[in-house]
Formats: structure tokens, C-alpha cells, sequence
């Protein structure tokens, strides 16, 4: 847009009320090179597709002005709890480890004596962290003895740490669970750790004793992958990972008491394939990704989230022409109807739940084998062919949703700690990822407490030289 000139009105605050024949006018009758600069300026607006209305000095180029903003949608519902709801508290803690009584010597008001009443005392709970908190250090003297048999010298086993570690099992676990688990960062521990604990660490110190965590929780990790393929429902998804730059894949699959992590540099079928490495006896829910196609199983479900997804895609990005329209809506009300079927198994008999369900087949078989001219419309006609099968198998099973959500939920700390972290920086980093984020997420899924689980079962591997399964440390920890 032409700079304005020294002495000529600001074209901005001339055309505030709109451009009109008056306003016309009045420029004309300031002269020649007043009205042939206005006429510059519409035109370099006009070659912009600017809007002189949202024409505004104060605003920088390029942004719109707040006032000329769309207003966000209004709430359907206020959130919170209803009127005449139950109200929600903590719950008062199952161990209380100080007990101190509050007696006023005086009115906190005016200071007056109080006549002291009995039995009219009140009960307050507060929970807090021990004012200061400072590692221990114990001197551990080890008694080294010569055995005849043997013909060597022996010394008992210090069960508190790994072999010729300094660090013990709780700061280790705290802080691989804290990376891991959580998604902080290597730096962000170290100064956790001596800020508020007054524990120094360094990372090399905390990188090694992570993979020697790893490599002793391994066969956790397999029992972990055991479990998850015998389950009855398993829900798989993928997202992206990185590898000393170079791009990975980071898969998952969980069900609702375990999760199985696996990073490979290759988004296609031989990783599931190489993970299912005989036929799934359950159901497997997931996205289209073609990858899952390859695995044999006794049932799939497709995520309909997906599916609307792409829908409300194209009906924002692509092709919306022709019979787009009315293939969008039919489909849309199939798969509501669905769901909403999905929500009143529980309340309809067996015989009018079984007929809404051939109904809802029946739809979708005649949405799939009529004829349409929209490619956007061929494209997921395509897709609805090719997973006929796997589109409404949670209206048959309850333990089966329509979506993909749990997976989707599993790996989100992935992608908080993607974001953090930048993934690894070697394979044996990967590695152990996979295994100390298998076993925290699944620790977590039992209920179990992680740090205490993981320690006790270091100790017992270092007494015995053999690591009890994880679901017997679990069963223990709940007995």
C-alpha cells in the first residue's frame, strides 16, 4: 500500500463510518491530490481483498482486529456440578502421624475471656511434606569370608543398591519414573533433586542407572507383552519418535491393566506382525492405518472418531461439491444412531436391541453400495468396503467402545515427553525407554504403588539373583 503523504488525511479514520456518496464528496471538495490518493488506496485495498470497514491503525498488518472477531461459541451446558449435587471432598488420610490441639487463649475479636465450653471441639486434616527433606547415608561395613568349597572369598549381598552403585533403589525408581513417567527432562530432575531433596546427581550418573534398571525390569517388559496379548480387547496407535535425529515410531498397546510400548524405525506391518507373532484371539481396536490389516484376529473395530474426523476435514479443506453433502449426512446419522444405539443396550430387550442393530446395517450396506460422483465420497466408500466388517462390532460386545480413546490417552505422556526430551539419542536409550515406560504405565494401571513395587523387587532380585514376576510383586502389594 502507498506510504501517505506529509499533510494528507489518514484514509483509516475518513472512511470509519463506511464509504458513501457523501463521504465521496467531501474528499472531492478537498481537492485534486487528496481525492487521487484515496482512489490509490481503495484500489491497493481492492488488489488485497481487504475490507476498508476493518481497515484499523492500531492493528499490525496481517492480524484482525479483536472487536472484529467471530464470538467463540457459548457453552451448551454450565459446567460443574448441578444444583442439589453431593458435594466432593478429600477424603480424610488413613494414617495421621501428629496430633496437636488448638486452644484460644482469648476472643481473636476483641480480646475478651472466654468461658471455656466442653465437648465442642472440631476436627482438621492437613497433609503436607516433612519440612526438610535430606537423603540418607548409610555406611554399609561388609564382612568378606574365605569359603573352603567354594575357594574364594566371599561377602554377604547389600540388597539396598545394585552392585557397586552408590544410589539407592528409591532415588533411582523417583527418578526414572519422574523422566520416564512424567516427562521431565534430564536437567529439570537434576535440579529437583538438588534444590529440594539436596541429593546431587549428575546425567551420565542418572543415564546409567536407568539402563541398568531397565535391563534388570526386562523380563517385566516380556511378561508385560504376554499380558497384553492375551487379552480379550487390546487397542493399538502410533505416533512419531526420533532416534539421534533420525525418525522413528513409537507403538502402543493397551488394554485396561497393562500397556506395551515398542519404538521401530518402521510405521508398516512387520512390527505388529513381529509383535503378534500368532493369531490375536481378541478384539483389536485402532485407526485405518494399514498396518493393523496384517494382524489376524478374532475381531476388529475401527475408531468412528477417526472417521468423523476425516469427514469434518474434507467439509472444511477439500472437495465439498456434488453429492457431497448428502453422503456427509447419511453417514453421520448412521454412525450417531450407533452410537447413541451403543448407550441404550442396557434399557431395551434383547429382540428390539438385536433388530435396531440389523437395522443400522442395513443403512450402512446401502450408504456403501450406492453409486457416488464426489472423489471425496468414492474415497471413504473405499475405506467403508474395505472395513465393513470392523465398523459396528461394539454394538455386539460391551467391553468393545467405538473409539480409540484409551490409546490415544496411553500415548499422550509419549508426546508430552517428545515434546520435552527429544526422544533418544541412541538405540539402547530407545530400549530402555520402552521398557521403564511399559512398566510404570502399567503399574499405574493396577493401582500399584510404583516406587515401593519396583523396590522391593530390586531387593529380592539381588537377595535370589531372580526377579519375581510382576504379577506376583502386585498381588503382595494388594494382600
Amino acid at each position: 500500500m502507498p506510504k501517505r503523504k506529509r499533510g494528507l488525511p489518514d484514509i483509516a479514520s475518513l472512511l470509519e463510518g463506511g464509504f458513501n456518496e457523501e463521504t465521496a464528496r467531501a474528499l472531492y471538495a478537498q481537492g485534486e491530490e487528496i481525492a487521487i490518493f484515496v482512489m490509490m488506496q481503495l484500489a491497493a485495498l481492492a488488489m488485497k481483498k481487504v475490507d476498508v470497514n476493518d481497515v484499523h491503525p492500531s492493528e499490525p498488518s496481517g492480524s484482525v482486529a479483536t472487536y472484529l472477531k467471530v464470538p467463540p461459541k457459548k457453552r451448551r451446558k454450565k459446567p460443574g456440578a448441578k444444583p442439589g449435587h453431593k458435594g466432593s471432598h478429600r477424603p480424610p488420610p488413613e494414617n495421621i502421624t501428629h496430633r496437636v490441639t488448638h486452644i484460644a487463649a482469648c476472643c481473636p475479636d476483641c480480646g475478651g475471656k472466654l468461658n471455656r465450653r466442653r465437648g465442642t471441639t472440631r476436627k482438621r486434616f492437613i497433609e503436607d511434606i516433612p519440612n526438610e527433606i535430606k537423603p540418607e547415608v548409610t555406611e554399609h561395613t561388609i564382612q568378606k569370608d574365605y569359603c573352603p568349597k567354594c575357594r574364594k572369598v566371599v561377602e554377604p549381598v547389600v540388597p539396598d543398591a545394585m552392585p557397586n552403585a552408590v544410589i539407592g533403589h528409591r532415588a533411582v525408581v523417583l527418578s526414572a519414573f519422574l523422566h520416564y513417567f512424567v516427562g521431565t527432562t534430564i536437567s529439570q530432575i537434576i535440579t529437583i533433586f538438588n534444590t529440594q531433596f539436596f541429593f546431587k546427581l549428575s546425567e551420565g550418573g542418572l543415564v546409567d542407572i536407568w539402563h541398568r534398571l531397565a535391563s534388570v525390569l526386562k523380563s517385566w517388559y516380556d511378561e508385560i507383552g504376554e499380558m497384553v496379548k492375551s487379552s480379550g480387547v487390546l487397542h493399538g496407535d502410533e505416533t512419531g519418535w526420533r532416534i539421534n535425529g533420525k525418525t522413528h515410531w513409537l507403538w502402543a498397546f493397551s488394554t485396561q491393566h497393562a500397556t506395551y510400548y515398542v519404538i521401530n524405525k518402521s510405521r508398516a506391518s512387520p512390527v505388529v506382525l513381529r509383535f503378534f507373532k500368532k493369531a490375536f484371539a481378541g478384539i483389536l481396536v485402532t485407526d485405518f492405518w494399514g498396518a493393523y490389516n496384517a494382524i489376524v484376529c478374532a475381531g476388529k473395530q475401527k475408531c468412528l472418531v477417526h472417521l468423523l474426523g476425516d469427514m469434518k476435514k474434507v467439509a472444511k479443506y477439500k472437495d465439498k461439491s456434488e453429492d457431497w453433502p448428502v453422503f456427509a449426512k447419511r453417514l453421520k446419522r448412521i454412525l450417531r444412531d450407533a452410537m447413541r444405539l451403543r448407550g441404550k443396550r442396557q434399557t431395551l430387550e434383547k429382540a428390539k436391541y438385536d433388530r435396531l442393530c440389523a437395522c443400522i446395517e442395513r443403512r450402512m450396506t446401502q450408504l456403501i453400495e450406492s453409486t457416488w460422483k464426489n472423489s471425496q465420497a468414492k474415497r471413504l466408500v473405499k475405506r467403508l468396503r474395505r472395513h465393513r466388517a470392523e465398523l459396528f462390532v461394539f454394538l455386539y460386545h460391551a467391553d468393545v467402545p467405538f473409539d480409540n480413546n484409551h490409546a490415544e490417552r496411553t500415548i499422550r505422556n509419549a508426546v508430552v515427553m517428545r515434546k520435552n526430551s527429544y526422544c533418544n539419542r541412541s538405540q539402547d536409550g530407545a530400549e530402555t525407554q520402552a521398557i521403564l515406560m511399559s512398566v510404570f504405565q502399567t503399574l499405574k494401571q493396577r493401582n500399584a504403588h510404583v516406587t515401593a513395587t519396583i523396590v522391593n523387587a530390586l531387593r529380592t532380585f539381588l537377595t535370589t539373583k531372580k526377579l519375581p514376576t510382576l504379577k506376583a510383586m502386585i498381588e503382595n502389594l494388594a494382600e
